[in-house]
């Protein structure tokens, strides 16, 4: 464990600003600590924690692309008068005398949605949190990844190159944990330097509620049909095809969660979906198939057959839909054909809460989710009252800052009907925006 008193503030005003200056590359400023994998030792971090002060700086590590699970592999923490520590989770299992140590405190996590869920597996949830990632969206910065943030806010350059590692791999090797170890190291004035920028811009108010929302929000329930989401299955055109993506897909989740590896891993989308568009009529077809010639996929080979041979012989009224279920709107691309009317809503909502995403520098989906400007277009309230249509945003987890800027713009667009009926311009569903890998 390393110390972190007397730390020093860097101030969004010291970065360079002639883009010419090579930026310097950030180090840790104590030098590596160990990693916590004992007992004693975690009791030691505890109390460390314990006594420090102000908030924590908090991140997790998984092995994604490598593992099934989702789980941590790696907890890195940081606080003043505490210093640095990179915990092992896989000893011991349950971290949540470690959460506990911190609890009052508020955990600074960049990109909190990635992270909340794999900590509180390990018994750490926090009461309050400060996502770095989300502020940097709502001032409107065009990269807000963690490296382009600490580069464009505190002026350092942060090394990235083994974000795709495998965290599993025991032990870890010392380039991988400092890595790790620079992800917390300048969080804390990341954060301050965020808050300074988002008080100047009348944005604070705006983040504290969407910080609250993150912990608020229930367990994300699983998507219906998850083997539809396999890559390259638009190739398949015809539903017996899609009863052989279907039992292939079953057939891989299941043996990648035994041995927790990640499914690709067991047999790529590509194989797959060749396997779906040739529906092969034999094992020996199969075997030939090119996809079906490494030695990752010939280990299950009797598995694969089997789950195809099903497919083959399913009746027709237990074949896949070609369309995904779905319950919400129909895609807004088939609007102006199904509901001309609805489609200029759409375009009208959409153009209205686009202006005032940039009129404050904030992505739209951010001012409102896509998702909630389909459903109220689609099946807007009979009556064209705000309060009607204030109570439809809030109900659909629209936060108050949220509605105070779109639910006047909101009724106005949906209770006029256009002269014309443009279709709608092209959507992307309703995800956050990916997030960028720098």
């Amino acid at each position: 464990m390393s110390q972190a008193d007397n730390e020093p503030t860097i101030l969004a005003a010291e970065v360079p600003e002639d883009p010419t200056v090579e930026l310097p590359l950030l180090e840790l400023r104590d030098g590596l600590s160990d990693v916590v994998e004992t007992a004693p030792e975690l009791a030691e971090v505890i109390e460390a924690f314990r006594g420090g002060s102000g908030p924590v700086a908090v991140d997790a590590e998984r092995a994604s692309g490598y593992r099934y699970s989702h789980r941590a592999y790696l907890v890195q923490l940081r606080r003043a008068g505490s210093g640095s520590a990179l915990v092992d989770p896989i000893p011991f299992g349950d971290l949540s005398a470690l959460g506990d140590a911190i609890i009052d405190a508020e955990w600074i996590i960049h990109a909190a949605n990635q992270d909340l869920a794999c900590l509180a597996e390990v018994g750490m949830v926090p009461r309050t949190v400060f996502d770095t990632e989300l502020a940097g969206r709502l001032l409107g910065y065009p990269k807000v990844g963690l490296a382009s943030l600490v580069s464009e806010v505190l002026g350092y350059r942060m090394r990235k190159e083994h974000s795709a590692a495998d965290w599993s791999t025991r032990p870890l090797p010392a380039p991988w944990l400092v890595y790790a170890a620079l992800d917390v190291e300048m969080l804390i004035e990341l954060r301050d330097a965020i808050e300074a920028e988002l008080r100047r811009d009348g944005k604070w108010e705006w983040a504290q509620q969407e910080f609250a929302a993150i912990l608020q929000a229930p367990p994300k329930e699983p998507k219906p049909d998850p083997w539809r989401r396999t890559s390259g299955m638009h190739r398949i055109r015809n539903r017996r095809g899609l009863a052989v993506v279907r039992a292939l897909w079953e057939a891989r989740d299941q043996i990648a969660a035994k041995a927790d590896i990640s499914p690709g891993r067991i047999l790529p989308d590509s194989a797959i979906v060749e396997a779906a568009a040739a529906i092969p009529a034999d094992r020996d077809t199969l075997q030939r198939l090119t996809a079906f010639k490494g030695r990752g996929a010939h280990r299950h080979m009797r598995v694969w057959w089997e789950a195809i041979d099903h497919a083959r012989r399913l009746p027709d009224s237990e074949l896949p839909k070609q369309g995904a279920r779905y319950d919400g709107p129909p895609p807004a691309r088939a609007w102006a054909d199904r509901d001309p009317d609805a489609a200029a809503r759409l375009s009208a909502a959409r153009a209205g809460v686009s202006e005032i995403a940039e009129q404050h520098r904030l992505p739209t989906e951010n001012l409102l989710s896509p998702d909630t400007i389909r459903r109220l277009a689609w099946s807007p309230p009979a009556d064209a009252d705000l309060a009607v249509f204030t109570e439809f945003l809030r109900t659909h987890g629209a936060r108050p800052w949220q509605i105070a800027l779109t639910a006047e713009t909101l009724t106005d667009a949906l209770a006029t009907k256009p002269a014309q009926t443009p279709p709608p311009s092209p959507e992307p569903d309703d995800a956050p925006p990916l997030v960028d890998p720098a």
